[in-house]
């Protein structure tokens, strides 16, 4: 009996797969020192044999079991090198791809729990298995996904969702703590802890922290010019009524926009920009932490202080550190 199947398609993120035989490989050596379950694992793929990952580097794998009549294992898939629209829909089309797909929904109809990172979150909405869900994904992959289901509920500021059978996690190097996740499940606690220390990982709740807002808005020519017009004026901070008039649209048609490109409100869209010019200035100057609230549009420095400790966990004294 395997806990893990780490299930790895053609193209598969070369660190992706890495950092999960790291971790786990890690974790069994580790495991004794705590108590805790050695952690049983198997990397899998439709056909078996040596897969060539994104990187152009191969792994050796089995043939994942065609009719596995007690899996209890958490399914592992690690993200494939998609990066836009026209990359989710020509992936979509593989033929590996299809039987993966297949396999999920067969795994998840037996009960089985699936844990998906980055793109391959995209093979779940595949298999049909998102409605009603809480998931995440890259961010900027974000907006695709949640057009593309409506039914799901995307929320791209978290690094790791756990609704249900699935766990999501978001940006290629989310797989980390993708696996910390599912391993403090199996293993517990204390495993996590140490292994973090051994491999010098920190916990990281948010992906939020890392949005670029101008990327969300690549694709919509006039959400594009709204950013930049948001960037240009601060510190003023515009109304949303006042950027729909400027650009001559209602606020519906400009809510409407902001949400097809970014996957946010209006009002959401405009806390990024200025959460985003906010850390450049953290990073990048000697700024005191109020003149950065001023320059951002905040009259003092505690909603500064409230929006960094809810998007990356910390104040902004410590993420200056």
């Amino acid at each position: 009996m395997h806990d893990i199947t780490v299930l790895v398609l053609e193209g598969s993120f070369g660190s992706g797969v890495a950092a999960t035989l790291d971790i786990l490989r890690a974790a069994c050596a580790i495991a004794p020192r705590v108590g805790a379950p050695i952690p049983r694992w198997r990397i899998c793929s439709i056909d078996g044999g040596p897969v060539r990952l994104h990187s152009g580097l191969l792994v050796e794998t089995a043939r994942l079991p065609r009719r596995a009549v007690s899996d209890r294992s958490v399914w592992v898939v690690p993200g494939i090198g998609v990066n836009n629209r026209h990359d989710v829909h020509t992936f979509r089309t593989r033929q590996d791809v299809q039987g993966v797909v297949g396999a999920l929904q067969a795994h998840a109809r037996k009960g089985g729990r699936i844990a998906a990172g980055c793109s391959a979150v995209f093979l779940l909405e595949l298999a049909d298995l998102l409605k009603g869900r809480r998931v995440t994904t890259a961010w900027w992959l974000a907006p695709i996904l949640q057009q593309m289901n409506p039914e799901c509920q995307v929320d791209a500021a978290n690094m790791v969702c756990s609704d249900g059978q699935l766990i999501t996690a978001g940006a290629a190097f989310a797989q980390k703590d993708l696996m910390l996740h599912i391993l403090n499940e199996l293993c517990g606690a204390k495993l996590v802890d140490l292994l973090s220390r051994f491999l010098l990982v920190d916990a990281r709740e948010a992906q939020s922290q890392y949005v670029v807002p101008e990327v969300l808005a690549s694709g919509d020519e006039l959400v594009a010019k709204i950013v930049a017009r948001i960037e240009e004026r601060l510190p003023e901070m515009p109304s949303i009524s006042g950027l729909a008039a400027e650009f001559l649209i209602s606020e519906r048609t400009l809510a409407r926009h902001v949400n097809k490109a970014t996957g946010k409100n209006p009002t959401a869209l405009l806390q990024a920009i200025r959460l985003r010019k906010a850390r450049t200035l953290l990073e990048q100057s000697r700024m005191s932490v109020e003149d950065i609230a001023a320059a951002v549009g905040y009259s003092d420095s505690t909603a500064l202080r409230r929006l960094m400790r809810k998007s990356t966990g910390n104040s902004p004294r410590q993420y200056r550190r």
